[in-house]
């Protein structure tokens, strides 16, 4: 596999290609965001992963199809720089978690719950709704059927731990005990996670780490 998730501001695209998906993932603006463009093989579509920055970036990355919707994982707005400019030339659908939709300046026209189905043509993603880093984020699992599942985290997993909480210990505990929960109780080591910023890395690899961790608050 070709693959790495290795990406920087400026550079090229990284392309994950699966049987019925195609991945590709981009590093955007200051704070390095990883946006990703998810592409059904089927049918073409194309959904896009947080419309981060650098619009420009973005929709040269989309061809002449455009896409069909954008999600943002969160209302941080490094997530967001690029939905209006992104969402005015596509006319993409957005979705956003619930209870972020309200922090996030473009209107969100369908407002996701935990365990919904976002789709990008044929293939499905469901939505997992993680409290902490804040209280509407959602990470985005694919269960591909045709090997381990893949995992968009958003800033609530990375390598080396779990998304900022702001020195708060309740928020810290919610999100830990939420992303040990539905994502690492749910999945199996193989399965793929492309963050919010920085290189991928597999839940297997960060699953012994779980307990350090929590010993260390964040």
């Amino acid at each position: 596999m070709s693959y790495t998730g290795a990406v920087k501001v400026g550079g090229p695209p990284d392309v994950h290609e699966l049987t019925d998906l195609i991945v590709s993932k981009v590093a955007v603006g200051p704070m390095n965001n990883n946006a990703y463009l998810l592409r059904c093989r089927a049918t073409d579509e194309q959904l896009l992963i947080d419309a981060a920055a650098e619009p420009h970036t973005l929709l040269s990355m989309f061809g002449d199809s455009g896409i069909s919707s954008v999600v943002t994982t969160h209302q941080h707005a490094d997530h967001w720089g690029a939905l209006r400019e992104v969402v005015d030339a596509t006319g993409a659908r957005t979705y956003a978690g619930r209870y972020d939709a309200d922090g996030i300046p473009v209107p969100t026209d369908v407002l996701v719950e935990d365990g919904d189905t976002v789709r990008v043509g044929q293939v499905e993603l469901t939505a997992r709704h993680l409290v902490g880093h804040t209280p509407g984020s959602i990470a985005l699992v694919y269960d591909d059927p045709h090997g381990h599942p893949h995992v968009f985290t958003g800033d609530c997993l990375f390598p080396g731990g779990v998304g900022n909480t702001h020195n708060d210990p309740a928020a810290f505990a919610r999100l830990i005990d939420d992303v040990e929960t539905k994502l690492f109780g749910e999945l199996p080591d193989e399965t793929w996670v492309y963050p919010g910023h920085g290189d991928d890395t597999t839940l297997g690899t960060e699953r012994p780490h779980l307990a350090e961790w929590r010993a260390r608050g964040w």
